[in-house]
């Protein structure tokens, strides 16, 4: 299903959770030689201070019917997290990976490829960094919480096939739905709206992790944003390179700031400028 009309298409937990991505790291991002085997999908999830829910998430999205590769980068947690993602890699052969950043360590975990940064870079650096290791044919984003079904991808996936779409996102509110946190309901509801007025475009859910891409598109976007605002950025991107985005209805659980919701108002505030930057720039 296409909502972008005005644009044209462009061309066991622990010992059972591998990525295989050669390459190397700097200024915070991991640069890679593609191994000869290209996955269909490479999934990125990027984790910080998920230790109650990392491994489920590693878990499920390694149980779905699909040829992928699994990207983790830790952004330094400091809740135990890191160290369960390393006792999850222990006995695995060493990694052909060999970071040139100071401090960064490069992983290869059973059925996943962890990077652990040396310090805090944000979300939207770890999405980036594990766009650049992507040797998969398309490429998503999977928080390492539990709002999300991970069945979905297999959706989002089959639909981007089948069509030949470049970018599919899996949508909270294309049917009302999406809701549960007030605040936070509302604020997906407006940023959507000032996004499909900004950029013409009749997307749903601006803002959904979900966003399902080629992975030769994604690497293309030149993407910039260190944070939650990259999520913003993409679409942006997307719009004005007139690479149609479908959407998919997805399931959602949302969770609260005292379950471990780490978006504030002032990620709000950026992904307003993060729009309107684009679209003038």
């Amino acid at each position: 299903m296409s909502n972008d009309t005005l644009e044209d298409r462009a061309p066991s937990q622990a010992k059972s959770l591998n990525g295989h991505a050669n390459g190397h790291a700097t200024n915070g991002r991991a640069h890679a030689s593609v191994a000869p085997s290209r996955a269909e999908l490479t999934v990125i999830i990027p984790c910080y201070n998920e230790r109650n829910t990392v491994l489920e998430v590693i878990r499920r999205v390694h149980e779905l019917p699909i040829d992928k590769e699994i990207i983790v980068v830790d952004n330094c947690s400091t809740d135990g997290t890191r160290d369960i993602l390393i006792e999850a890699c222990k006995g695995a052969p060493d990694p052909t990976v060999h970071p040139t950043m100071d401090d960064q360590r490069i992983l290869r975990g059973e059925q996943f490829l962890l990077i652990l940064q040396p310090r805090n870079f944000r979300k939207g650096t770890s999405v980036k960094t594990g766009v650049t290791l992507a040797s998969g044919r398309y490429v998503v984003c999977q928080d390492a919480d539990l709002e999300y079904d991970s069945n979905d991808i297999v959706r989002l996936l089959d639909h981007a096939k089948k069509t030949g779409a470049s970018a599919v996102f899996g949508s909270r509110l294309s049917e009302g739905k999406g809701g549960g946190l007030g605040a936070f309901h509302l604020a997906r509801v407006g940023l959507t709206y000032v996004f499909r007025v900004l950029y013409w475009s009749k997307i749903t859910d601006v803002a959904t992790c979900y966003k399902l891409m080629k992975s030769d598109v994604a690497k293309a976007l030149g993407m910039e944003a260190s944070g939650f605002e990259l999520d913003f950025e993409i679409p942006a991107k997307l719009r004005r390179q007139h690479i149609v985005i479908d959407e998919l209805p997805i399931a959602y659980h949302p969770r609260s700031h005292a379950d471990g919701k780490k978006i504030g108002w002032r990620d709000g505030v950026n992904a307003l400028w993060t729009m309107a930057k684009h679209r003038v720039l």
